[in-house]
């Protein structure tokens, strides 16, 4: 029997690539100048990396993957296709065709059916006579404005308990002007900006009915390339660094909640005033502060679609949210803690290379518990198709948490330490700093400076180390590096950094 996938081996050389407007899409900063500070040295053993083959001469540039109840792959592509098949035996039968750069799709509620969302509209595509083709391609929803600007994307969708989608319009580029025909009015007001939002409702989150009533959910979204729930079914988003967004992050989606771009305000109901006009300090008073930020060149360029590990059947992970990385060989993992009201927590490494490759756009667990990467590249560099990443049953060793307590941090590890080196304060190197909220484009690391670690208290089962300090800062990023850290059977720590953002302390 021919299989669908190949087997890639443990390490990938580095490749340059160039990030001109990269997925989006333009939205993802400049390109990397350097690798992240430490490499996986374990994931290789307990993560297997697959390339999955797709059809001979498709564009393998993809915009969204889902499973079917069946257990069978959707995927849509740039160029408007939506594919479905056995991805493990490369059978694949083309089941839609002729939408407008879809980057988001769902099963749909019936047997025969997807929903995709692209460009103009959310769709609901519909195999009526059973051929796995479809016959019927009905708009769920085209309630938003297109102004004809080439950043005007739509991301999502995800869906709600109740049954409805949520989506996330893309701002307009200062790349390109607007159409003298749009759909939905054109606010002057809304033209400006580097990232600028001209119609409705550019820059927001909305939600979207069943029978198609949209909601407008949530505003200051700048790109945000990806939305999910998580256990708790609370709502999540990623958002890239450019205008008012000083380093990418994920924030936590609430009804109202302004995440801080600036562009989308026009659109709020009752405005009567110019965004950009709007002094920084009542800005930032109004803004809902992101859940984790990704430091800029380190954690992530470009951090994409997050997923929940639902199930402990991949790995130590189960509870956290994966994130994909479209400019690195990377898929990072959010560890997020609750204070409060108020969520915060770390972002560490899953995969850092590994035989991955760039361009990791969308993230679906499949129903055997391994994860599908689709990946794009929109022209630039590598790292187009589909890869699957397999959870071997070996546990990593890694740093599977790290929360704050009144003292310091507390580091949770995937198997016991060994406690001599643990021990050691010397052993755990602590920098803080934040970023500036302003409009100019992306912020430098302010005010960093280095945090001594007083004591490192390791707990009796060695799975945890508290590590004590003089004082934690709110609304500050903690970056981590562990040097010399082994297990109690030998083994280096794999991923050895992190990063924590404080927005609350205990």
């Amino acid at each position: 029997m021919k299989l669908g996938f190949q087997v890639l081996p443990g390490a990938c050389a580095c490749r340059r690539l160039f990030l001109g407007a990269i997925l989006a899409m333009g939205h993802f900063g400049s390109a990397p100048g350097q690798d992240a500070p430490s490499k996986t040295a374990t994931a290789g053993a307990c993560y297997r990396v697959e390339t999955i083959v797709l059809p001979e001469g498709v564009d393998n540039e993809v915009g969204g993957i889902a499973f079917l109840d069946d257990g069978r792959l959707a995927w849509c592509n740039r160029s408007g296709e939506v594919w479905i098949g056995d991805p493990l035996r490369a059978q694949w039968k083309r089941f839609a065709s002729g939408l407008h750069c879809p980057l988001g799709i769902l099963a749909g509620e019936r047997a025969g059916e997807i929903v995709v969302s692209d460009r103009p509209s959310l769709t609901r595509l519909v195999d009526v006579d059973g051929d796995e083709v479809a016959d019927e391609y009905l708009a769920i929803s085209e309630d938003w404005g297109l102004s004809g600007n080439y950043h005007e994307y739509t991301y999502g969708p995800v869906r709600d308990a109740e049954g409805n989608f949520v989506i996330g319009l893309g701002c307009a580029s200062d790349g390109a002007g607007i159409f003298k025909i749009t759909r939905g009015p054109v606010s002057e007001w809304g033209r400006q900006g580097r990232m600028y939002s001209p119609v409705p409702w550019r820059g927001w989150c909305l939600k979207v009915t069943p029978p198609g009533k949209v909601i407008p959910w949530a505003l200051g979204l700048r790109e945000p390339n990806g939305f999910c729930f998580d256990g708790d079914g609370e709502l999540f988003a990623t958002d890239n660094q450019g205008d008012w967004v000083g380093t990418s992050a994920l924030h936590h989606i609430r009804q109202g909640a302004f995440h801080g771009h600036v562009a989308s305000l026009v659109w709020e109901k009752g405005n009567q005033e110019d965004p950009l006009k709007i002094p920084v300090e009542r800005l930032e008073s109004m803004r809902m502060r992101p859940a984790v930020l990704f430091p800029h060149g380190k954690a992530a360029y470009s951090p994409t679609q997050p997923v929940l590990v639902a199930k402990a059947s991949f790995g130590p992970f189960a509870g956290q949210l994966l994130v994909g990385c479209i400019s690195l060989e990377r898929i990072l993992r959010v560890a997020l803690e609750k204070i409060g009201d108020t969520y915060q927590g770390a972002v560490l490494y899953l995969l850092d290379g590994n035989g991955l490759n760039r361009g990791n756009n969308r993230l679906a667990f499949a129903p055997d518990g391994s994860l599908y990467v689709g990946q794009t590249s929109r022209g630039w560099g590598n790292g187009a198709g589909i890869q699957r990443v397999v959870f071997t049953g070996e546990t990593p060793f890694e740093i599977q948490r790290m929360s704050l307590t009144a003292e310091g941090f507390e580091l949770h590890f995937t198997t016991p330490v060994a406690a001599e080196p643990a021990a050691e304060p010397s052993r755990y190197s602590l920098q803080r700093y934040h970023y500036r909220y302003h409009r100019p484009y992306g912020s430098p690391e302010i005010d960093p400076e280095p945090v001594p670690v007083l004591e490192a208290q390791v707990s009796a089962d060695g799975r945890a180390v508290s590590l004590v300090l003089p004082e934690v800062l709110a609304q500050k990023v903690y970056e981590l590096h562990l040097q010399g850290i082994v297990s109690q059977d030998g083994r280096p720590l794999g991923n050895r950094a992190a990063y924590y953002t404080v927005n609350r302390l205990r």
